[in-house]
């Protein structure tokens, strides 16, 4: 099929893993295909020991290869596509991009710098490697305790970095591991939620870049490419674009999109974005049907949050980071529980495969009074739940991902199938998650605490008012009388119903039951 495709590419083992990709892809095609090996200032850089955010995303990495793109002597490049710069070279083009790779990051954490207990099991006051402006600044903002060390080098070399103490862990891109299939056995892994930990606009995914008279490959990279992918990076890129970043801007974007029940197509992205790599970013939630304007709205909302006044009804600790956050946002915050929580003992424990815990009150009443546990698995509402239970030196084999607690139950249920499940609960709670087991002779509920109402006055300036269960609503309604100019966010769906039931009509929920969605619902409306 015509004359030979030459591949430009870096030397390293993942380049050539990509680069070898994408020639066996076109082999498929029937064309024959060479590679050719160029060093760029990237890789150059690395060995000068400078400073990764002083270069990804700004052509370190791929302007010696869109050199001889241009000069004719490579017919195709390709490139990371979260090292190209947004803006092609005059003469140059996309032809095509890949499927997409796991578009996580992983943190690699050597084994005696583990503990459960913390944020992504880190042991307080770790070393952490990483020179990505965007890593840093959102692993800072869970943790802020660590130290920040950077760190250079391709992918086997940082890993050998870690493995020889250089540092406690290390966070790297999981398709990069899994790509070169390296073994990790010798370290503790966390692979990081795109949701929690953004990913860098495109990652994971591979661009094919050609000179814009090649008609001729163009043709041949539309059969190769993946249509869906490219739409869902566009909008990482578009965003990327319009706030003029490359990789030393502290932004993490990533786009998924599917279908919903009525086949139509919802586009779901999450940003993270700090002025600094050292400072507070901003956390957001879109969900769409509608793309074409997409970034542009994210970008406007993005960039126009303004500090607020917040009351949340419940009370934060200092570490917590939604206080964290918000303050270093400016907001004023006000946190005070409306409930009071009472213990209730546990006298026996029923036999039971599973439990389930609805709340991180439910896990915090039930394991301070010391249950002896024998083959149980744990199961948590979500992912703030599950953290909870971590504190306890346990681990939840199911976590929900979602604020729709009758959806969590369902999934839940499809897992548990026959098995015998226990809910620790508080008294006269709604049993939504566990009305969606078919055999209720499989359910056993366990009031282990209720709760006693404590109203007080929310101040008037107030401008969002955070609700966190049906009973923290009935308490601030005790003593508050809703004014116009206040927003509302309701965590979850009977805490919304709660809301609407006094003909509130404007209620945000957040997506996830933890600090994270709390703070994203928040800026949402600020």
């Amino acid at each position: 099929m015509g004359k030979k495709i030459i591949i430009g590419t870096r030397g390293s083992d993942l380049a050539l893993w990509q680069a070898n990709y994408t020639k066996n892809l076109l082999e498929e095609k029937g064309c024959e295909v060479e590679l050719k090996i160029i060093a760029t200032s990237g890789d150059r850089s690395q060995e000068w020991n400078t400073s990764f955010d002083k270069l990804e995303g700004k052509g370190f990495f791929t302007k010696e290869l869109e050199e001889e793109l241009l000069a004719g002597t490579i017919d195709v490049a390709v490139h990371s596509h979260k090292d190209l710069p947004t803006t092609s070279p005059d003469g140059l083009m996309i032809a095509g991009v890949s499927k997409r790779g796991d578009a996580s990051d992983l943190l690699l954490i050597r084994t005696d710098a583990v503990d459960d207990a913390k944020k992504f099991s880190l042991k307080e006051n770790a070393k952490v490697g990483t020179s990505s402006a965007r890593r840093k600044s959102q692993l800072l903002a869970f943790r802020p305790d660590v130290e920040i060390k950077d760190l250079r080098g391709n992918v086997p070399t940082r890993v050998k970095k870690l493995a020889d103490g250089e540092y406690d862990a290390i966070l790297i891109a999981t398709a990069g591991v899994e790509r070169l299939e390296m073994d990790l056995d010798d370290f503790h892994v966390e692979k990081l939620l795109t949701s929690e930990f953004v990913p860098a606009a495109a990652q994971g995914v591979l661009a094919w870049q050609i000179k814009e008279d090649r008609d001729d490959l163009l043709t041949i990279f539309d059969t190769i490419s993946d249509f869906d992918v490219l739409v869902k990076i566009n909008i990482e890129r578009r965003v990327l674009n319009l706030l003029d970043g490359g990789c030393s801007l502290p932004l993490g974007i990533y786009c998924e999109a599917d279908l919903d029940e009525e086949d139509r197509l919802k586009f779901s992205t999450w940003i993270s974005l700090a002025e600094k790599w050292d400072t507070q970013p901003k956390q957001l939630f879109f969900e769409t049907y509608i793309a074409g304007d997409l970034p542009e709205r994210i970008v406007d909302k993005i960039t126009s949050i303004k500090p607020r006044s917040v009351f949340i009804t419940r009370d934060l600790k200092e570490k917590d980071y939604l206080k964290r956050a918000l303050t270093n946002l400016n907001f004023k915050l006000e946190a005070k529980s409306l409930i009071e929580f009472k213990q209730i003992a546990i006298r026996e424990l029923p036999k039971t495969d599973w439990i389930f815990f609805s709340s991180k009150h439910a896990v915090k009443f039930f394991f301070a009074q010391k249950p002896k546990l024998e083959n149980v698995k744990l199961a948590a509402v979500g992912k703030s739940t599950a953290q909870e239970l971590r504190a306890f030196g346990q681990r939840a084999q199911f976590i929900g991902q979602s604020t729709d607690t009758k959806l969590i139950g369902k999934q839940f249920a499809s897992i548990a199938g026959n098995s015998k499940v226990l809910f620790p609960i508080a008294k006269e709670s709604l049993l939504t998650a566990q009305n969606q087991i078919l055999k209720k002779e499989n359910v056993f509920n366990m009031p282990i605490y209720w709760t006693v109402k404590h109203g007080i006055e929310v101040a008037q300036e107030t401008e969002i008012i955070v609700f966190t269960s049906p009973s923290n609503v009935d308490a601030f309604f005790e003593k508050n009388t809703w004014q116009p100019h206040y927003k509302a966010v309701a965590m979850g769906d009977a805490t919304a119903l709660s809301l609407t039931k006094r003909k509130i009509k404007e209620i945000t929920k957040p997506i996830s039951f933890d600090d994270l969605g709390l703070l994203q619902a928040i800026l949402q409306l600020s």
